[in-house]
């Protein structure tokens, strides 16, 4: 998926959209997307001037717009003004690596279970094949309207 797919299957708008490409999908299944992390990123003003890392909940909110793409694509649909995929939980969250500006943050992230509208997926991020973060993510989908 390209960026204007992307941009059909999320809701989020720069600076706040933190997945450039998807390079595979299989619905119902996995996603493997990526972000490239450069200097301009707006957090890295101030996280940390001395030392630019990107912030681990950054991380962990990249990995969730990966998992609302998969779980999106697994229910073929696409977001829109009545509903929303929330983040509604993080359990087993580890940081290995500070991502840095240059990284490319590749984001593996599979369906563990769907039940009762919350979604649980194992979430891995990766620069150059080595893990950077994982965690057990949980997402639901709600209507706003």
């Amino acid at each position: 998926m390209d960026i204007h797919e992307i941009l059909e299957h999320l809701p989020h708008r720069y600076p706040f959209l933190l997945i450039d490409r998807v390079l595979a999908c299989e619905p119902g299944k996995a996603i493997h997307a990526y972000k490239n992390v450069t200097i301009n990123e707006p957090f890295f003003v101030g996280h940390f001037p001395h030392h630019p890392v990107m912030p681990g909940v950054l991380i962990m909110e990249a990995l969730a717009q990966a998992a609302g793409i998969l779980s999106f694509r697994t229910m073929g649909e696409k977001p829109d003004a009545s509903s929303v995929f929330y983040f509604v939980g993080i359990d087993a969250a580890r940081f290995k690596k500070p991502v840095t500006a240059g990284d490319q943050l590749h984001l593996h992230v599979a369906i563990q279970r769907q039940m009762r509208g919350i979604w649980k997926y194992a979430a891995e991020a990766r620069v150059d094949g080595e893990v950077v973060a994982e965690a057990e993510l949980m997402c639901a989908k709600r209507n706003v309207a």
